[in-house]
């Protein structure tokens, strides 16, 4: 088998999933001042951020660029490994398909999100990825964590660009 750099921690608790939502939040946040989608993520293992990360396709000019993705691949540089298997992740918006099958890979055991995805979501809302039996690993999902305060920057957001001028 493959030999661990370190031991594996237990995951958050739920009662602190308000807390480190709030920290995808600020991402979100962050993205919205940038004029991205609002979309925050971060990478929990115990009680440490691996990672924090908000959407970035316009300012990295790559359609990959998802808040998710971003907070993986940065969360396992720091962690020394690509099995992120005690790290839960915290999303503002429920996850794509690109970026469940990223977490599937990455063997995230846990993810927690805000708001639903009525457009692309593929944990819950048009797919459930990752409730198929096929997959060597299964992806707890916790849904809804302050997703009114999730979906109102979305919908704040998206609101403010259509009152815009082209």
């Amino acid at each position: 088998m493959f030999d661990r750099p370190f031991e594996l921690l237990p995951l958050p608790s739920p009662e602190s999933y308000e807390k480190w939502m709030s920290v995808a939040l600020e991402e979100a946040e962050r993205a919205a001042a940038a004029d991205e989608v609002p979309v925050g993520a971060v990478v929990v293992r115990g009680d440490q951020v691996l990672s924090r990360c908000h959407e970035r396709k316009i300012a990295l000019s790559d359609p990959t660029a998802h808040a998710e993705i971003l907070a993986l691949r940065e969360a396992a540089r720091h962690y020394g490994d690509w099995r992120l298997e005690d790290c839960v992740l915290f999303v503002t918006l429920e996850p794509c398909p690109m970026c469940a099958g990223a977490i599937l890979l990455a063997r995230i055991p846990l993810v927690v999100y805000g708001a639903p995805n009525y457009k692309f979501g593929a944990v819950r809302t048009h797919l459930r990825l990752f409730e198929m039996d096929k997959w060597n690993h299964h992806v707890e999902v916790v849904e809804g964590v302050l997703a009114a305060k999730c979906g109102e920057l979305l919908t704040r957001f998206f609101a403010q660009r259509r009152q815009q001028p082209c």
